[in-house]
């Protein structure tokens, strides 16, 4: 080697070639070898800048900086591309601060190889203040129709979400292309300006740009934050008629749109079509399926995708598990819970909030208080979670209390904070202590009162029977109700008998949401009670003219892995005649407890024995008899109904209960009722 590279007439270029190709290949032994000559022969003194900029570059692309910087430090004279070929290192090995102190000590005299990755750090740090300074030194010297300036400076922008200088970069600057665009539009979608994304596109399309795959990557992520589903579809089309490879990571996009727009079928159809898919695809079907209420199917394509070898991650088994909190699958939790704990995730954030929440809805609150006391890593989901699913269950108390922890920490409520802590104070009657945290503390924390903030206040003042001032307030307070707050009093009024205010609320509820079969349920049970039953003929008739039918009550359980599903009356199960004989021993016991069947609701021209068979046989008393017929003494009680759970099957669970000396957990379309010697952990009022 010392003969090649002796010093002679010509010299340079071929070490400069050599060190050219070590850093195309990323050779640094030889590289180092030609410094190590350089040095021995006592060459890096000399002022040959070129070869000391290519050792330079060798280094900062083989990510070896300390080599970079050294003979950075030692050169005696330094040139802009000295400067540049360390910056361009630093930048691309995550230094941006060495990047901006490199910068700040060579001034405003870089070119445009130095400008474009300086924006490029002062994005990544937020240094905004740096950043508008080159922008208006690059347009002072011409620097900035360079089209890597422009994106430069478009990124920074986008970076440091000020979208409107960067549009206005895009506006000034002539001679945009598409990734100029995608910088733009990515952080237009980032920041939430989901209209200006729209134009952006729109823009993209009138001038002609040609579209590459992070183009197409880029508007399928906006159409799915805006959920357009028409435009996801056109713009899919395009991509197929394109010349843009359609690999994983567009598969992967392209299902998390369709999924986002409710289109799970053309999901299902692009998932198929992805040839080499991995666990961001399949993960993708399995968020699409999940999110629209297809748990089953989610949980049946994981058994394709353990079939098929592919290894799941965090993500993975988040959505699983929340799956089975959607069908109140504890089996399946089980199963999952194991498998991640296997697999390596037990400590993973994602893992544990998803398994806070399986539990919580499964009716397990101790395992999901478990869980979250065992998370060292915290944010802001899992105590959401943690104090939505105490509300849920009706312990008041302890999501309140641990609200209160929260606050200790450096955690900051949002929304779903209060939307738990609202629902805490509902259930424990804390009307003032609600008022000041919808009133006071909300805006302390800077979290903008909603809908269901104000919807829960409605429960908070119905529940406390104060039915007056929840209309009062409803009607002084400057929103846009939905129908759900309205049935949050019309629920109230069933409850507290007032039944003038119940209809003019129903009707209320009528005019915003005609097909809603629950309200004409509450309407007619009201009549009902109140011995109107020329109202009730009236809104069943009008039932029947609108074509509203009433969801049939299903009922269902886990034993042994196995579901069993219950329908009210239903005389097809295998075990229904021993089912039938277990129900009339109960029956018998707690009509010594001083049981009468609430038999209001029936028709009032049916026989009284007739009305006891009708309330009788209700999916959850059928799924209390068989659960009592196949598990053992003492063993806790799951239920889970589609439905809210009637007045007279409320009192049939509380007094079984007692007699059987079992926990019974129902979980019904509203809550959680836990059922324990003859009383109910819902206060009756649900």
């Amino acid at each position: 080697m010392n003969n090649t590279l002796s010093r002679r007439p010509g010299h340079f270029p071929a070490i400069i070639n050599l060190l050219h190709h070590f850093t195309k290949t990323k050779n640094i032994k030889s590289g180092k070898a030609i410094h190590a000559h350089l040095i021995t022969s006592n060459q890096t003194h000399d002022h040959n800048i070129l070869e000391l900029n290519s050792l330079i570059n060798l280094y900062s692309k083989c990510s070896n900086l300390n080599y970079a910087h050294n003979v950075f430090d030692k050169m005696l004279q330094r040139n802009v591309v000295s400067y540049s070929a360390l910056m361009a290192g630093f930048y691309q090995n995550g230094y941006d601060y060495e990047v901006l102190r490199l910068f700040k000590m060579m001034g405003l005299e870089g070119n445009e190889y130095i400008f474009a990755t300086v924006f490029s750090a002062c994005g990544n740090v937020g240094e905004v203040g740096l950043g508008r300074q080159c922008h208006g030194y690059v347009l002072k010297c011409g620097l900035v129709f360079f089209q890597y300036v422009k994106n430069g400076v478009v990124r920074m922008y986008a970076k440091v979400a000020d979208v409107f200088g960067a549009l206005e970069v895009l506006g000034s600057v002539p001679g945009s292309d598409s990734c100029t665009y995608n910088l733009i539009l990515g952080g237009l979608v980032e920041n939430g300006y989901l209209g200006e994304g729209l134009d952006v596109v729109r823009r993209m399309v009138g001038e002609g740009v040609v579209w590459s795959k992070a183009s197409y990557i880029g508007v399928f992520g906006l159409c799915a934050r805006v959920k357009d589903l028409r435009l996801g579809r056109e713009v899919y089309g395009q991509m197929v008629k394109s010349d843009v490879g359609f690999d994983v990571f567009v598969c992967s996009v392209v299902i998390d749109m369709y999924g986002k727009c409710r289109d799970v079928t053309s999901a299902r159809k692009v998932f198929d079509r992805c040839q080499d898919r991995n666990v961001v695809s399949w993960t993708a079907m399995l968020t699409a399926y999940s999110q629209h209420g297809f748990f089953e199917e989610s949980l049946k394509l994981f058994l394709d995708m353990q079939h098929e070898d592919v290894v799941p991650n965090e993500s993975t088994f988040s959505v699983l598990l929340n799956a089975s909190a959607g069908l109140s699958s504890l089996g399946y939790g089980y199963s999952l819970h194991a498998l991640a704990e296997k697999m390596g995730f037990k400590g993973h954030k994602n893992v544990g909030n998803a398994l806070i929440n399986m539990y919580s809805k499964t009716g397990e609150i101790e395992a999901a208080k478990k869980i979250f006391l065992g998370m060292t890593n915290r944010d802001i989901v899992t105590w959401n979670t943690m104090i939505c699913g105490y509300s849920y269950h009706g312990l008041g108390d302890k999501a309140l209390a641990l609200f209160q922890e929260m606050l200790k920490t450096d955690e900051n409520p949002n929304h779903v904070t209060f939307v738990g802590v609202l629902t805490a104070c509902g259930h424990l009657g804390r009307v003032e202590l609600g008022f000041y945290y919808l009133e006071q503390l909300m805006k302390q924390k800077g979290v903008e009162p909603g809908l269901e903030h104000y919807t829960c206040i409605v429960g908070l003042l119905s529940k406390a029977g104060r039915l007056d001032e929840a209309k009062k307030f409803m009607l002084s307070t400057s929103i846009k109700w939905d129908a759900i707050a309205w049935r949050t009093l019309l629920s109230a009024c069933h409850v507290h008998k007032n039944y003038t205010l119940g209809t003019e609320v129903a009707d209320i509820i009528m005019g915003l949401d005609p097909d809603d079969v629950g309200t004409y349920t509450l309407l007619s049970n009201m009549h009902a009670k109140g011995n109107k039953w020329g109202g009730v003929t009236k809104i069943r008739d009008l039932m029947k003219k609108r074509n509203i039918k009433k969801e049939p009550g299903l009922s269902w359980l886990e034993i042994k892995n196995q579901t069993q599903v219950f329908v009210s009356d239903d005389n097809k199960h295998p075990d229904f005649v021993e089912i039938h004989e277990k129900l009339k021993e109960l029956f018998g016991k707690i009509k010594g407890l001083g049981y009468v069947p609430d038999t209001c609701n029936v028709l009032h021209d049916v026989e009284d024995e007739q009305k006891e068979d009708s309330v009788g046989y209700h999916s959850e008393k059928l799924a209390v008899a068989y659960a009592l017929l196949r598990t053992h003494k003492g063993a806790l009680i799951r239920i889970i109904k589609n439905l809210r759970i009637c007045d007279d099957c409320h009192s049939f669970m509380k007094l079984v209960s007692k007699v059987t000396n079992r926990l019974i957990n129902v979980r019904d379309a509203n809550r959680f009722h836990h059922f324990q010697d003859g009383s109910c952990s819902c206060a009756d009022y649900w």
